[in-house]
């Protein structure tokens, strides 16, 4: 059977052979035990629907073991045996090259180069699901090979509830995960209802099928290490940057620290996803012993290297050597997957990998003490490095929140706030999202590289003549983007699809957008996808991280995000997406994100004006009305530019007056 027959045949109706569990691939944890008897037995019939009756007989067996082995029933059997990777967008079956496009963007995120565990189609954080179950994806392939350009396929937590009639400007498909009842955003309800098969943890892109593998994080976090040196008045050539993680968001700093310029240490567990970053390029070294680290480190600074080292080990061991050790730390953070820190995201320091995951399954308490007393253990030697001069910055992934929910000295003396602020706090926001700026981002559905080269140049140009006249105010971020996208092919980023990422403003990305489109035309490129993280200036109502700097007591509303993907859905967006997750746990943000086909046609034009601008104003309307000093100034900006757009603006109150 072709690749193409097997996409529009769906669920088999001949099921194939049961599938061995494969080691070599790097698999999610066990999930803790958390269903009675009754609601296995409810897991087990939410899972046999998507078959016939015929066939539950021989799958209720398997299932119930795949429950009991692994805490969910991923299907395994029905994981096809085709190769996943995006496509060129010729490649698949369809009647739409927008839904054609769509299923390029999902087989990237599931691609064994990009996503975190494959198997279990997880994209990356540890949970951040595309699907939950493999019918899922099959079915939801069939659905896409079967649309049409007036029909809209709507997506429940994975799952495909079907296809709807709409018309030619709705978007193809609209997307939910993890959207549950505000009281029962507990980690313990995710696990409940994932188990269950009712709900799934999208992530920010895995869900939304706008993952690009690790290089769709490395620019933000470029631009956050760079700005991190300026704050401090530092050169980061010679300097030390200390973190940790190396999965498929935290991957991106080793990468990061070395366009930066300076000496990256990065702290990884996990030996298989340790070996992939390194085999792909994003880090320079592994090092395996704290004895060893210092030594390079010194050696390092000695000759103001700019090198990426992966310490294969926990990040507390690097953290307390260093103190003793004396070895200065100029830049700090975290970036483990703390938003779901009791099922694999982050690591007790003490324990073997393999003990950790053992006991992670089979004795929950026990770890969720020891990772508590490791947070405790960590923020101590942060505090240490600090009173020394380090300059830490929580990566809003909820290290801080959960430090101090561990009991750790974390908290300022109000006792209210951190005593550390958040890097959008202190850099992403006042720098770039209250002025427009945020991760803009494109995939050559061809896959050519040549077509992602051409679309550099592109962009390159567009972001040159603008820089020639814009204000003064978005100068250090327009030189930055010019730099960043001119070495973008010698950084080698791409992983998985031909994407990049850079970050925009509005006018910017309106006018990358249509030069792409006109490319199109002309026949010089394919078809483009246009997208963005959710980490950015509208997508997102995050108190921790995207919007830690509205000061206004408005961020723990979530009114921007759901206004996001409302506006985007009728302005011409190709497929939207709302979750419940994101970054920094669930129930602890609202974040949206869209997809957009351009074809080169004047429709595509008309549709990418449209939603762009909208895009990004919501959100920085919402950082004006916050009296933020560079929402305001970008808000009155877009008002000049765009006579159709009225916002309401603050009125500034005396402090004297208080």
């Amino acid at each position: 059977m072709t690749f193409q027959e097997q996409i529009k045949q769906g669920i088999p109706s001949i099921l194939p052979p049961k599938a061995t569990y494969d080691l070599a691939i790097n698999h999610a944890p066990k999930r803790k035990e958390i269903l009675s008897a009754e609601e296995k037995k409810l897991a087990l019939k939410n899972a046999l629907r998507y078959f016939e009756a015929k066939h539950h007989a021989e799958l209720i067996k398997e299932f119930s073991e795949e429950l009991e082995t692994y805490g969910r029933i991923y299907m395994y059997r029905l994981r096809p045996d085709y190769r996943m990777y995006a496509r060129p967008i010729d490649e698949y079956p369809g009647k739409s090259i927008q839904a054609k496009a769509i299923m390029h963007m999902i087989q990237n995120n599931l691609d064994y180069a990009v996503a975190q565990h494959p198997h279990e189609l997880i994209t990356y954080g540890g949970n951040g699901a595309v699907f939950q179950n493999w019918a899922q994806y099959l079915l939801t392939m069939q659905y896409l090979s079967e649309m049409t350009d007036e029909q809209t396929l709507t997506m429940y937590s994975g799952h495909p509830m079907g296809l709807f009639p709409s018309h030619k400007e709705a978007p193809r498909v609209v997307v939910t995960n993890g959207m549950v009842i505000p009281n029962y955003s507990k980690p313990d309800d995710w696990e409940k209802m994932n188990a269950l098969g009712v709900s799934q943890y999208g992530q920010m892109t895995a869900g939304s099928y706008m993952y690009i593998g690790p290089q769709g994080i490395v620019h933000g976090t470029t631009i956050t290490v760079l700005n991190g040196f300026r704050k401090i008045k530092l050169n980061p050539e010679g300097n030390l940057f200390v973190t940790s993680g190396l999965g498929g968001m935290s991957g991106a700093q080793p990468k990061a620290g070395n366009i930066a310029g300076c000496i990256t240490v990065c702290a990884e567990v996990n030996p298989k996803i340790t070996k992939i970053r390194h085999e792909q390029g994003w880090i320079n070294e592994i090092v395996t012993s704290t004895e060893e680290l210092v030594k390079r480190v010194t050696l390092a600074k000695a000759n103001k290297e700019v090198v990426s080292i992966a310490y294969l080990g926990n990040v507390v061991d690097v953290w307390e050597c260093f103190d003793q050790e004396n070895i200065k730390i100029d830049l700090g953070s975290d970036q483990t997957s703390l938003h779901n820190p009791w099922a694999g995201g982050y690591y007790p320091v003490g324990i073997s990998f393999e003990e950790a995951n053992e006991m992670m399954a089979n004795n929950p308490e026990l770890f969720k003490e020891k990772v508590q007393e490791s947070l405790r253990r960590q923020a101590k030697a942060i505090n240490k490095h600090t009173a020394k001069g380090t300059y830490f910055f929580d990566y809003g992934n909820a290290f801080l929140l959960e430090a101090s929910r561990a009991g750790a000295d974390v908290m300022a003396e109000n006792n209210i706030d951190f005593k550390y602020p958040s890097y959008v706090q202190d850099i992403m926001g006042p720098m770039c999202f209250d002025y427009g700026f945020g991760p803009f981002r494109w995939v050559c559905t061809s896959g050519k590289p040549e077509d992602l080269q051409k679309t550099d140049t592109i962009a390159s140009q567009v972001l040159e003549e603008l820089a020639k006249t814009s204000p003064n105010e978005i100068q250090q971020q327009m030189q930055d983007n010019i730099k960043w996208i001119k070495g973008a092919q010698e950084n080698k980023l791409v992983v998985g699809s031909q994407a990049r990422i850079l970050y925009a403003d509005a006018e910017g990305r309106i006018k990358i957008a249509e030069a792409f489109n006109q490319a199109i035309a002309k026949g010089e490129i394919g078809t483009v996808v246009l997208g963005r993280d959710h980490h950015d200036v509208s997508g997102t109502d995050s108190p921790y991280r995207e919007t830690s700097n509205i000061y206004d007591g408005s961020r723990f509303t979530a009114d921007m995000a759901i206004q996001n993907v409302i506006g985007d859905s009728f302005r011409g967006a190709t497929w939207v997406s709302i979750h419940n997750g994101g970054g920094v746990g669930w129930g602890e943000v609202i974040n949206g994100g869209f997809g957009m086909v351009l074809d080169g046609s004047k429709e595509a034009s008309k549709r990418l004006a449209s939603m762009l601008f909208w895009d990004v104003n919501n959100g920085i309307s919402r950082r004006s009305w916050a009296r933020n000093d560079e929402a305001i100034f970008a808000i009155k900006r877009a008002m000049e530019v765009e006579p159709l757009l009225k916002v309401t603006l603050p009125n500034i109150v005396d402090e004297n007056l208080f």
